[in-house]
């Protein structure tokens, strides 16, 4: 996307210049002119994004800035590459390269002149774009940011298809049945289900349930482990059996009671025979629902009951849901309804172009002129078949989308289809990527995150969870949108996919596949890297193998040794046995995900100044970083599995207060040790938000004269979300018991998430815990608290919105509404001793979920009384005219 190339370059370069300017001082005044040069066409660039789908002209002068930054960008990279070789090496060797380094920066400093031509070329031919631009466009004023739509429990005109369906699945003959839901692409097969599948009702009847995706390109095993990780997680025994084995436990499993298992979008014949060996066909009343594009796949599923059509909207269907997803909960205007009846007319009956159309429309506000024109252009498609009129309607809104959020949307295409993907990683790869600008006052994650809400609000990706606060968790793009993503960003040369890899296809002499500045491989990933392919462009190494690979010693620099100017190496499944020494090398690193063996990660990791995240996943229980990671001011985010040792900051600069090795970047720091928990260390990230400790807590809490470690804490003014985990093994989890917990102004005092896990505290200690005035988010993990009575002190949890207990040993609990006044979600799991959820606190008004997994049936029992007031409660709401709070029980077995 050239938008975002040109302002990740110009950011790129600015940084360069004002941090490590050491490493181009010989040829630093001609990269002050290219930047000043390719100012020139970021307002360009901005001004002409709609337009320039409509025009030629625009598209060749947009294709041409696009090579020339990318050329600018490959120049520049590669220098400093050298340069930080050349710098980090020992006067020995510089004398061997003494008559290199010269002709680099001779070479170096006419390509950028080259270039400095080619930019002067393009923008005094760029009148004739300007003239492309006046041709009287009406402007897009700038609208009030509207709320985010909230996704609908029940979606328009499926009430009676589910019911349907619902009844098939609850009733019929004793043996394993196969009920299928088929229908053309973008009708709601998916939606549908997924609706079913959410149902109590549903729930309740199939407590083993689990939902896979197959897709038209499916990996057997991975298929396998997926059903499987809705009922347990998998072993790492698991992960190395083959299919068969898989397939022969998970058999075995659902062998032993009812179940249901939701298969979406499966192609062919074949796939279900491939796949159907791993459900048991016992007569328990289970159910397989399948859904479908292929009518014959379905008959071929089940011949004895005919798949269940899903029909097309009706008009007043279609004009209601595109209401909702272009009004929200706002009332239609009056001149809105002729063109808004028109476009929903247009669109066929087909709910996601609805929505999609909806999104366009919701982004351009309620005047009039927009629904207008939007109803002409999509008048324009109406002579098209179903499936080209659906990839119309995302090209509209495609088009419709401001420049900053194109490259955001596309990116969706690198991961796997129907993937749902963790908004934090999403935001931190976006970020290491370039897309998200500096705003003043904003942090790059909360910009990102308001981006993802612009593309939800919008309709182009789905949210699959959202987190207790209500921010969206995971999210995807329906599967005809990520088609689109792939095919807009080939046309681009935006990234390439290794699906099937193929020494011929994918051939490093390929000069195509080195065109491309990001590759995302899914499969075969040993065969791609020993095939030792070479990219002396790609900025972008994601893999997303549903396979460990493991590679060896003389293997690790493979990765590193290929590409040279990477910013994005997320290697997870990738097993490092040991650390790669060229990794140093990639001083253009911004993101980088690890699995290792490492118990020290070298000092050579600090040479990597661009870090932004840096995640290390071991299997070694504790890690110590060697490197000066103080150095690296570009850190965000440091996560790692293990108890993690910090270095200290150097003697030198402790007592020089050396504000220069203050990183006011770093946000995220877990999990450490509790001996790292020191005030100089703390010192040195005083913007920390997420902490997360790991270790014997008991030294974080041992008092060193008149303080403790933990005492360091209380200083860290904008941490919001702490962990402390307790882990004393090869000890047993009881022998790390903690006395208690400081006193209560020892904490970070605007903390809003607290997590606890193996500390063992009395529940006594639980009111120091509910004066955290900002604590809104409680976790008490497994064997957090011990004891058989809790009696909340008054006063207290004032803010607390989410209440999780893991495993206890807890049999009274007595609570009622001032001690949890604005409690909104209670969680308890394998509470097996709990004699009863406290009835009283079915009058918190704000409570709307209690979910209970592996408690008793006087729990349950009890839980099922809060249902019922909670129900009383909102019919005596709704009879005064007022919205009675939706109430949600779960309890899991169901027959508890």
């Amino acid at each position: 996307m050239s938008d975002a190339a040109v302002e990740f370059l110009l950011e790129n370069l600015k940084q360069l210049l004002l941090y490590n300017a050491n490493l181009i001082l010989d040829v630093k005044g001609q990269v002050e002119f290219l930047y000043n040069d390719l100012s020139l066409f970021k307002a360009f660039l901005k001004d002409s994004t709609e337009k320039r789908n409509k025009n030629a002209t625009l598209q060749e002068l947009v294709k041409q800035i696009r090579d020339v930054v990318y050329e600018a960008e490959d120049t520049v990279d590669t220098f400093v590459a050298q340069a930080a070789v050349h710098k980090s090496r020992s006067s020995i060797e510089r004398a061997f390269h003494i008559f290199d380094y010269p002709a680099k920066l001779r070479s170096v400093a006419k390509k950028i002149e080259g270039i400095r031509a080619k930019v002067k070329d393009i923008y005094d031919n760029k009148k004739f774009g300007f003239e492309a631009l006046q041709d009287g466009e009406r402007s897009t004023k700038a609208k009030e940011k509207k709320a985010p739509i909230v996704e609908e429990d029940n979606v328009v005109g499926f009430e009676d298809e589910a019911k349907t369906v619902t009844n098939l699945l609850m009733g019929g003959p004793e043996e394993l049945e196969v009920i299928s839901i088929i229908g053309m692409p973008g009708l709601g097969k998916t939606t549908l289900a997924k609706m079913i599948y959410r149902d109590p009702k549903i729930e309740y009847e199939f407590y083993n349930r689990a939902w896979v995706y197959v897709s038209q390109e499916y990996n057997r095993k991975e298929v396998f482990l997926n059903i499987w990780s809705h009922f347990a997680k998998p072993s790492d025994e698991m992960y190395k059996m083959n299919d068969e084995k898989i397939a022969k436990e998970l058999r075995e499993f659902l062998e032993k009671g009812k179940y249901l298992i939701v298969m979406d979008d499966v192609w062919t014949e074949d796939a279900w025979n491939d796949l159907k060996i791993a459900f048991p066909r016992n007569k328990k009343r289970s159910k397989i629902l399948l859904t479908s594009r292929i009518r014959r796949v379905a008959v071929h599923a089940n011949p004895n009951r005919e798949p269940h059509n899903l029909r097309f909207l009706n008009s007043d269907e279609s004009w209601i849901l595109l209401q909702r997803k272009a009004l929200g909960a706002e009332e239609c205007p009056k001149e809105l309804i002729q063109p808004g009846r028109l476009i929903a007319r247009e669109c066929g009956g087909l709910p996601l172009a609805l929505v999609v159309i909806g999104g366009i429309l919701l982004e351009k506000g309620t005047e009039s002129y927009w629904w207008e024109k939007v109803a002409q252009s999509v008048d324009a498609y109406i002579a098209m078949d179903q499936e080209k009129r659906m990839d119309s309607f995302i090209t509209l809104s495609f088009n419709h989308l401001p420049y900053y959020l194109r490259a955001c949307f596309l990116y969706f295409g690198m991961f796997p289809e129907d993937c749902q993907i963790p908004v934090w990683k999403l935001v931190r790869l976006w970020i290491a990527e370039g897309f998200i600008q500096q705003k003043e006052g904003m942090s790059l994650e909360d910009i990102a995150e308001e981006y993802l809400d612009d593309l939800v609000n919008r309709n182009l990706v789905m949210v699959g969870e959202r987190r207790s606060n209500g921010k969206v968790k995971t999210c995807h793009v329906h599967d005809m949108l990520h088609v689109f993503c792939k095919n807009q960003a080939a046309e681009e040369n935006f990234f390439q996919e290794i699906k099937r890899f193929d020494q011929v296809t994918y051939s490093s002499s390929n000069p195509y596949l080195e065109s491309y500045r990001r590759l995302c491989i899914h499969s075969r990933v040993w065969s791609y890297i020993s095939s030792k392919p070479f990219g002396p462009r790609v900025r972008s190494f994601l893999c997303f193998s549903s396979e460990e690979i493991i590679l060896q010693a003389e293997h690790t620099s493979s990765i590193p040794g290929a590409f040279k100017l990477l910013r994005v190496l997320d290697a997870k499944p990738i097993f490092f046995t040991r650390f790669p020494t060229d990794l140093a090398q990639l001083v253009h690193l911004r993101y980088l995900v690890l699995s290792s063996n490492f118990k020290i990660l070298p000092s050579p990791i600090s040479s990597l100044w661009n870090m932004q995240t840096l995640i290390v996943e071991t299997s070694e229980r504790t890690l110590e970083i060697k490197g000066d990671i103080w150095k690296m001011i570009q850190l965000r985010h440091l996560k790692t599995n293990a108890s993690t040792s910090l270095p200290g900051p150097l003697a030198k600069s402790r007592k020089s207060k050396d504000d220069s090795l203050i990183n006011a970047n770093l946000k995220t720091i877990s999990t450490i040790s509790p001996e790292s928990c020191t005030e100089d260390v703390f010192a040195r990230a005083p913007n920390l938000k997420k902490l997360g400790i790991r270790g014997k807590l008991a030294k974080l809490l041992e008092s060193k004269g008149v303080s403790s470690l933990f005492d360091s804490l209380g200083k860290l003014d904008y941490l919001e979300n702490l962990k402390l985990l307790n882990d004393v093994f090869p000890l047993p989890p009881s022998e790390g018991k903690l006395a208690g917990l400081p006193q209560r102004y020892k904490f970070p005092p605007k903390l809003k998430k607290l997590t606890l896990a193996d500390t063992l505290l009395d529940w006594s200690q639980m009111a120091t815990l509910g004066m955290l005035e900002s604590l809104e988010i409680l976790k008490l993990k497994d064997n957090a608290f011990k004891g058989e009575w809790w009696q909340p002190e008054d006063g207290g949890f004032r803010a607390l919105k989410v209440l999780f207990i893991g495993r206890t040993d807890l049999v009274h609990w007595h609570a009622s509404t001032h001690h949890f006044p604005r409690l909104r979600s209670l969680y308890l799991k394998h509470c097996t001793s709990l004699e009863a959820v406290p009835v009283s606190l079915a009058d918190v008004l704000s409570l709307q979920i209690i979910d209970l997994y592996c408690t008793t049936k006087s729990a349950a029992a009890s839980a099922r009384k809060i249902q019922q007031c909670k129900k009383t409660m909102k019919d005596e709401a709704e009879k005064q005219g007022n919205k009675g709070i939706v109430f949600k029980l779960s309890v899991y077995p169901p027959d508890q």
